[in-house]
């Protein structure tokens, strides 16, 4: 296994992104890895922040839940009919944040009282804690003999670099409560990013946030993506697609601004906050999608001229999912995208959230669209499957 470090040199161990360089068959190296991991570490505790939905972070859980079948999972709160079945098949522990009033719905006013929570977790016994971080999940106390690996989405975007968009949101008491608790909240983010081994991070993204907020280093480890669901259409259409929730940092009024210039034709599905807003904005030449069954967007994937990708996220699975459907990805140049999105070969960028970079962007995409290979797209695509996480997820794990 070739391991390359980000400043050329490995200067320390976990800096790595994991190359493929085996000699061994891939399937039967994971295999190796599986059976070395697992004999290792009996008893492993995997610590999440909330199972209230399906989303990206869960998904994630779900693929560790298959490399440790024997694992019990700790969070705050638990909505068993939102979430897997394979999820549900595990023991879900729960902290006292449950039991508070009304927890399942304003688990997120409970925010405070959750490094408490975390702390009052017992995991003596476990011989592996893992992280999947995104929320107050990594200040759990570990048995000092128990490897502690985090593995981030992102550190919490409402106490770092989100917290002034945060703010100005909040109402009146919230932005009192905001006031007096967050300091506190990031001193203790911070010193309990001391209570764990090994870090890894989402993305070069979130590789480069963690370094900054807690001054750790960290492997870059892309979270499974199940390319295979997705194919090929003969039928490709004019028109343009966006996936997404209509919140804001996702930036659906971006899109229908620039597409209501345009009149370039658009389908745009997610549900959110902003729907009804964007529905009244939008011109004719756009059409608005609440939820659309798995099969009906896979097929709106394999039959978009390009995929629009305005946000600014920490990864972002959506322009995976495009491009194994051999179509490209029209994505805004910052986070996750510049890991997944190659220019001239999966997409293009556009430079800056404003509706005149957006406009120029998609000049510059429809002039390049002749020259674009779907096979380039699938290939690129294919380094994002699941078996690619399970293999760098396990080495760190085994290398430390």
């Amino acid at each position: 296994m070739q391991i390359a470090y980000r400043h050329g040199r490995p200067n320390h161990p976990f800096q790595a992104v994991i190359m493929k360089n085996d000699k061994k068959p891939e399937e039967l190296l994971r295999n190796e890895m599986i059976a070395q991991a697992r004999k290792r570490f009996p008893r492993v505790a995997i610590s999440y922040h909330w199972l209230v939905a399906m989303r990206g972070g869960e998904r994630v859980l779900e693929r560790m839940l298959d490399l440790f079948p024997q694992a019990e999972i700790f969070t705050h709160t638990y909505q068993p009919e939102k979430i897997s079945e394979k999820i549900r098949s595990h023991k879900v522990h729960t902290t006292f944040i449950n039991r508070l009033p009304r927890a399942n719905h304003l688990y997120k006013k409970y925010l405070p009282l959750m490094p408490m929570a975390l702390e009052e977790l017992d995991l003596r016994g476990f011989d592996l804690v893992i992280s999947n971080e995104t929320g107050p999940t990594k200040g759990v106390i570990p048995a000092p003999d128990a490897l502690h690996a985090c593995y981030t989405h992102s550190p919490m975007r409402y106490l770092w670099d989100h917290y002034a968009d945060y703010r100005a949101a909040a109402g009146p008491l919230t932005k009192a409560v905001i006031s007096m608790t967050f300091p506190a909240l990031r001193r203790w983010d911070v010193t309990s990013a001391a209570r764990v081994d090994r870090f890894m991070a989402n993305s070069r993204f979130i590789q480069k946030r963690i370094e900054k907020y807690w001054r750790r280093d960290s492997a870059v480890v892309h979270p499974p993506v199940a390319v295979d669901d997705f194919g090929l259409s003969q039928n490709v259409l004019p028109r343009y697609l966006w996936v997404s929730q209509m919140i804001q940092y996702k930036r659906p009024d971006l899109v229908i601004d620039a597409f209501n210039q345009s009149g370039l034709p658009l389908l745009m599905v997610g549900d959110g906050d902003m729907f009804d807003q964007m529905a009244k904005r939008a011109r004719p030449n756009i059409e608005m999608v609440r939820r659309m069954p798995f099969d009906q967007l896979k097929r709106a994937y394999a039959e978009a001229r390009g995929l629009v990708f305005t946000a600014e996220e920490d990864f972002g699975i959506v322009p995976v999912e495009a491009m194994a459907s051999g179509r490209p990805v029209l994505a805004y140049a910052k986070g996750g995208a510049l890991d997944t999105v190659v220019p001239d070969v999966s997409g293009q960028f556009f430079t800056e959230q404003s509706v005149p970079s957006l406009l120029q962007g998609i000049e510059d995409f429809e002039k390049w669209l002749p020259d674009f290979d779907p096979q380039g797209a699938i290939d690129h695509a294919d380094k994002f499957r699941p078996e690619h996480f399970d293999r760098n997820f396990l080495r760190v794990l085994l290398d430390a």
